[in-house]
Order: C-alpha cells, then sequence, then structure tokens
C-alpha cells in the first residue's frame, strides 16, 4: 500500500514518480530508520496505541528487517518510492495489515529529518576519526623532522628559516579545528524532530522526549514546523566537510611542489603514487592532486544546498529532497580522501640536505639583521630600512649577507657591529624563535606534546561518543 493516494482518483504519472522517487539515493538511511522506528513503536505501545501483542509482532518484524537489511537481504524495488514506502513494505509483507500500524502519530516530514540527523552524526563521527589518524599521521612526519632547517614562505618566496617539522604541525592545528567544529556541530544536531508530525505535532499521547532520549538525542524539538523544516544541521555539516576538504587541499598542494624536479624535497612513496601511460619515467603526485581537486566538489554540495534552502517556505517542502545527496556525497568523499592523505604523509621521505642549503637563501636572513638592532633599542621603521639596505648592497654585488665587510655594515648603520655575524645563521634564527607557537625548538617540542595530549583527548571523546552511537544502534 502507498503512503499516501486515498483522496486521488488516479495513481501518478510515470514521470511523476521518477521524479519524486528517491529510494535510489535514500535507502542509506534505512538501518536510522527501522531503529527510529523501534523508538517510536515503544511511545505507541506505552501510551496504549498498540496493543502488547501487535508490537511484540511489530517489534520481531523490525528486528529482523534491520538484520536483513545489514545483510542485504531485503533491498528496495522499483516500485518503492523511498526508504519509508520500502520499509513499510517489508513490514506488511511480513505481518500483513498491521505493518502499517507504524504510521501513527507519525509523517515521513519528521520522519525523514530524524533518519538524516542519524545518519549524519553517526558518519560526522566516523569523519572525526579518520581525522585523528591523520593528525597522529602529521604529528609522526613533523616529530621526525622536528631537527631539520627548511626555508619557510610567505607568497611563495623565501621569508625566514624554519624547522620544517614546524611546517609540517600546522597542518594538525587546522584539523584540530575542523574537530572543535564537528564537536560543536554534534550539540547543536542533537535534536529530535520525531513527534513533530506533518508539522503541527500530533493530538495522540506520543512522547517526543522520551522517544529522543531513547535515540541518543539530547533533546526533542521545541518548536514542530521548525523541527521538519530545518536543514542548518545538514548545511553546517557541508561547511565542515568543505573546510575539511579546503585543509586537506592545502595539503595536496604543497606535496605537489614539493615533489617537483625544482624542489626536489619530498619523495612520495610509490604506493601513493602514478605513473604516466606514455612517458616511463613519471612519477605523479596523484593523490596530492586528487585531494585538491575533491576540495571543489565539497565546496560545490556546500553551494548546491545554501542555494535550495535560500527563501525556503515554512514547513516542510519537496524541495528538502535534495538535502541528501550532497551530504552523502560530501561525506563519501571525505572519506575516500582522508585515508589516502593519511598514507601518503606517512609515508613520504623529505631531503634534509636540499631544505638545508635552501634555508638561508632568498636573504632569509635579512629580518634577523632587523631585529639585532632592535635589541639594540633602534627603532624598527629604522632598523628594516637599514636590513633592506644590506640585501640591496648584496644583491649588487652577488654575496651574502654574512659576507658584507664591517665598514659596509657600518657605513648603512652606525649600530651595526661586527657581532652582528653571530646571528647570520640559519640555528642562530631558529633558536631565536622561541615565542609560543614559535619555530625554535623548545617552542616546536611544545607544540608537539601540546598537540598530542589534546589529541589523546580528543580520541577519547569521540571514542566514546561513537561507542554510544553504536550502543544506541544496536538496542
Amino acid at each position: 500500500m502507498a503512503l499516501w493516494g486515498g483522496r486521488f482518483s488516479d495513481g501518478p504519472a510515470d514521470a511523476v514518480f521518477a521524479l519524486s522517487r528517491s529510494v535510489h539515493f535514500d535507502w542509506r538511511l534505512a538501518p536510522y530508520d527501522l531503529r527510529s522506528s523501534l523508538a517510536h513503536l515503544e511511545i505507541l505501545e506505552s501510551s496504549g496505541l498498540l496493543k502488547p501483542e501487535i508490537a511484540t509482532s511489530i517489534r520481531g518484524a523490525l528486528k529482523e528487517l534491520i538484520a536483513e537489511v545489514a545483510a542485504g537481504k531485503f533491498l528496495a524495488i522499483d516500485s518503492d518510492e523511498d526508504v519509508h514506502s520500502a520499509l513499510e513494505r517489508g513490514l506488511t509483507e511480513k505481518l500483513g495489515e498491521i505493518g502499517g500500524s507504524l504510521r501513527a502519530g507519525r509523517s515521513r516530514n519528521d520522519q525523514v529529518t530524524t533518519d538524516l540527523r542519524l545518519y549524519a552524526i553517526d558518519h560526522m563521527l566516523e569523519v572525526a576519526t579518520q581525522i585523528l589518524q591523520l593528525q597522529k599521521s602529521l604529528i609522526a612526519k613533523a616529530s621526525e623532522y622536528g631537527d631539520a632547517p627548511a626555508p619557510g614562505f610567505t607568497h611563495l618566496q623565501h621569508a625566514q628559516p624554519i624547522l620544517f617539522g614546524h611546517e609540517i604541525a600546522k597542518h594538525a592545528h587546522a584539523f584540530s579545528r575542523d574537530l572543535d567544529r564537528i564537536s560543536d556541530w554534534l550539540a547543536r544536531a542533537s535534536v529530535s524532530p520525531l513527534g513533530s508530525g506533518a508539522l503541527a505535532g500530533s493530538s495522540l499521547p506520543l512522547s517526543p522526549e522520551k522517544t529522543a532520549k531513547a535515540l541518543g538525542f539530547a533533546s526533542s524539538a521545541a518548536n514542530s514546523i521548525d523541527a521538519v523544516s530545518d536543514r542548518d544541521y545538514v548545511a553546517e555539516a557541508l561547511f565542515i566537510l568543505a573546510m575539511i576538504g579546503s585543509h586537506l587541499s592545502r595539503i595536496g598542494e604543497e606535496w605537489c611542489i614539493w615533489a617537483t624536479t625544482e624542489y626536489g624535497w619530498a619523495k612520495v612513496a610509490d604506493a601513493y603514487s602514478t605513473g604516466s601511460s606514455i612517458m616511463p619515467q613519471k612519477k605523479n603526485p596523484d593523490m596530492a592532486e586528487l585531494a585538491r581537486g575533491k576540495a571543489g566538489r565539497l565546496v560545490g554540495n556546500l553551494t548546491a544546498l545554501l542555494t535550495t534552502l535560500k527563501g525556503l517556505p515554512f514547513a516542510y517542502n519537496r524541495d528538502l529532497q535534495e538535502d541528501k545527496e550532497p551530504l552523502f556525497d560530501s561525506i563519501d568523499t571525505v572519506l575516500l580522501v582522508l585515508p589516502a592523505v593519511t598514507g601518503m604523509i606517512a609515508t613520504t621521505d623529505f631531503d634534509r640536505e636540499k631544505m638545508a642549503l635552501a634555508a638561508p637563501l632568498g636573504f632569509s636572513l635579512a629580518t634577523e639583521i632587523a631585529d639585532y638592532l632592535v635589541r639594540a633599542n633602534i627603532p624598527f621603521a629604522h632598523a628594516h630600512e637599514a636590513a633592506g639596505k644590506c640585501v640591496a648592497l648584496c644583491e649588487s654585488s652577488g654575496r651574502q649577507l654574512h659576507q658584507l665587510t664591517d665598514a659596509e655594515l657600518a657605513h648603512i648603520h652606525p649600530s651595526l657591529l661586527p657581532d652582528v655575524r653571530d646571528v647570520l645563521t640559519v640555528q642562530g634564527a631558529l633558536a631565536s624563535r622561541t615565542t609560543f607557537g614559535g619555530t625554535a625548538p623548545s617552542s616546536f617540542a611544545a607544540q608537539i606534546n601540546g598537540l598530542s595530549a589534546d589529541i589523546e583527548v580528543l580520541s577519547k571523546k569521540f571514542h566514546d561518543k561513537r561507542a554510544a552511537f553504536s550502543a544506541m544502534m544496536g538496542a
């Protein structure tokens, strides 16, 4: 039996059914739909709306369907419109007419957004777990190169020397912000719409609060119209996934640059590289390029949903059927890219000698001259000017900063004494950057310790949340 149609004299045209049909993509909501049905069944039984023997039969059939869906033994068929109608068909095939009893007090409007919230929570927890693995890989690689000097860049031009481990570790901080966003999102997404009905709630003696608790939500929606209309949680999840994609893309960009012949810093493992169909010598960092390319897809999914939601009238509208595919695709994409990037990072070797030789190039130690003068109580504007003149003189004479004579230094500024050369070394520049978050070895060690401690805390937090969610789904 269709979920609607009593007041219609004819069924939908083939073209209408084809456009309306969503079971080919929303079938992945089936486990969550069945779990929410069990929670709804409990309320129908406890409120006296279903006799115990009928509730027992339905409960048994639902549990059978849960096992059959998990095993791939029960699937949607061509005549099913969506996941809800497919599963009700499964119940009626097992139980006859009483299979439709679960529809009491529930609409597809509150049902589908409940399912989608559960799906999103489940998979965002999986994304968080994968990010934690990526962070561990980043920290391990950063620690491995925690004593390796390299040039730091702004505008892709040599700026100041840094520890290469510091360069790698920066990415772990970006992903920590992503984990914070997921954590914040979980709090806002943990609101149950079930019990809101089509838009006005229900006249039946239901208990949305109890249903929310049974499904692991923190609360039940306070406004039934908002509950069936709200897709903020989808848009926000898509934003988080797009940000993750952006952070992965920036890693991809750096790996592509560092692996070029011109740089020659990164040796990407064969297992994370590909070749050319025509040029036998090629070894391409395709995983890095794909990580970079997928980011555009993630941004596009976010833009698509925001465009759909803009100006949408309340309460439920069929436009909201367009919320699922962008979310499904973005989650699939991120979960596809994360393990590949994690493996690429873990297996990449870097050329310490090339990076160290490049560290002082491009007059990257010029700031040390300015800082030297500042410590001599020279205003920074004058110190900056003097350092710039040192660079100009070196460029015109084909020398490095430490090769300027005592007389030349004194002529540029009287406070530039011969001992300024003591700071014109890469190791001296690195050691001097001791501010919190700086690139000095001591600051870098503190950064790694802090990151590692934070990851341990977050790992436990997300592990506990996943365990609780799994327990709820298995109840």
